[in-house]
């Protein structure tokens, strides 16, 4: 795979409304063109909303983390999509100006030479960082510096909405001639472009969105919406210069292409399997997926962080954040903590790509009959059958599913959370010891097999403990 130490860059150093520019630029043949950032872009304290929008609702500052907006400009390519194919340049010279937040250590000790770049969801039309809001605690923990990129022009409509003054020049469409985010392909590269790896420099007066801080992985990332950008993505673009070494496709996106020296980790909810289940793709040396089972598109945890988000966005407090009722037909939410097995996916990540050692296979949700519609396996009580199986799941004391409806056009993505009444629950836990040694059971075994962490496992065992299941 190609790395920024194979490519060389010109000297160059501008100036512009008193901020520092950065120009990145590959070799002759690269189908990428260079793109300029600057920044970091100030901001101003609420109410002004010359800030950042989207934010992180996760503590940042007393966590030793800083966040920090740029913009970059530049003209990109518009490419051939087939499916499975590598693309070509239809065409070339449209300009394009968008923005992309860093969050990273301050100080370079506890980076841990990681870089996330997570392509913005716009689902709805608001940027939405869902990675980060699903992992972003385990991430910082773990000293991983987290890149933002707006490369969709709905996300870019909501913003210079929000705030005319401080993002009315973006626009990724060339004056309205490109449409479909076609440049969004080469805007999503030009990003990962601008990370310095180890051994390369920013030359003095230019911008280096790290602060000194060298990559030794950068890893692509996006949920649902982005997540199916990103497959075209690694199908079609990607191949003609390559830039991340390892991508997780989360929640979203067909089949992609394994021929190719990047590592493709899919994630995917029980939501996101009934069009999917029918053709899966088999792991191989640089694919693997896993299939939660209960789990839903959008759970609690996504819900909640993505109420914090817009409390931080509207002035309110954080701590009054809180999930919405989508009015859908049964209590949406899954309960089933995706999280855990995200941040466990990063880890595994990163040593498939230092050390080349695979993360271990998952079975699949189990399907009950494919015609005349996919049906899934299920137990007696409505829970799904096959995947992994969290101990939320598999000790269950809800119905949680990754199903719903309802008038509400998302509600197909919510899930769903029906808690046992008090007759199941005493029927399947006589104590409250035998709930509490069936959790650690299956937490522990998690671990064990490289579904969770120790620390997901450690929280899920103490939360048994603290319930009153069985008491």
């Amino acid at each position: 795979m190609q790395t920024m130490s194979d490519r060389t860059r010109p000297k160059l150093s501008s100036q512009f409304l008193g901020l520092a520019f950065v120009c990145v630029s590959g070799f002759a043949t690269a189908a990428v063109p260079a793109a300029t950032i600057t920044g970091p872009i100030p901001v101003e304290p609420h109410p002004s909303l010359n800030a950042i929008y989207s934010a992180s609702a996760i503590e940042l500052t007393a966590n030793g983390y800083v966040e920090e907006e740029y913009f970059i400009e530049g003209t990109g390519n518009r490419y051939t999509t087939s499916a499975m194919e590598t693309g070509s340049v239809i065409d070339s010279g449209h300009r394009y100006r968008t923005r992309l937040i860093v969050r990273r250590p301050t100080d370079a000790s506890k980076f841990n030479g990681v870089v996330v770049v997570e392509w913005i969801n716009v689902t709805g039309g608001p940027d939405k960082d869902i990675d980060w809001w699903q992992s972003g605690v385990h991430l910082v923990q773990n000293g991983y510096a987290f890149v933002v990129v707006s490369a969709q022009q709905m996300g870019i409509d909501t913003m210079k909405e929000w705030s005319p003054q401080r993002y009315s020049s973006l626009d990724i469409t060339h004056d309205g001639m490109v449409a479909n985010d076609d440049l969004s392909y080469d805007i999503f590269s030009a990003v990962g472009r601008a990370i310095n790896r180890i051994g390369e420099a920013t030359p003095a007066g230019q911008v280096d969105i790290l602060n000194g801080l060298k990559a030794e992985q950068i890893i692509a990332t996006g949920h649902s919406q982005s997540a199916s950008r990103l497959a075209t993505y690694l199908n079609s673009v990607h191949p003609l210069e390559p830039i991340y070494d390892g991508v997780i496709v989360h929640g979203g996106g067909g089949r992609i292409r394994d021929d190719q020296d990047v590592k493709i980790f899919k994630l995917m909810a029980e939501t996101d399997m009934p069009r999917r289940a029918a053709e899966p793709q088999p792991a191989s040396a640089n694919f693997r997926q896993w299939e939660v089972a209960g789990a839903s598109h959008v759970d609690i945890a996504f819900e909640v962080e993505y109420a914090r988000v817009r409390n931080l966005r509207e002035g309110l407090p954080i701590a009054a954040a809180a999930a919405r009722d989508p009015g859908c037909e049964l209590p949406a939410h899954s309960r089933v903590p995706f999280r855990d097995v995200m941040d466990a996916a990063f880890e595994h990540m990163v040593t498939w790509i230092r050390d080349d050692v695979p993360p271990p296979t998952a079975e699949p949700l189990q399907v009950a009959h494919m015609m005349p519609e996919l049906e899934f396996a299920r137990d007696e009580r409505g829970n799904i059958l096959g995947g992994i199986r969290l101990a939320e799941h598999a000790v269950p004391t809800a119905r949680n599913t990754g199903m719903n409806n309802g008038s509400n056009r998302f509600c197909f993505l919510y899930g769903s959370h029906e808690p046992f009444d008090a007759a199941t629950l005493k029927a399947l836990y006589p104590n409250h010891s035998s709930y509490v040694a069936a959790v650690r059971a299956v937490a522990e075994q998690n671990v064990r097999d490289g579904y969770i962490l120790p620390e997901a496992a450690e929280r899920t065992i103490r939360a048994a403990e603290m319930s009153n299941i069985g008491r």
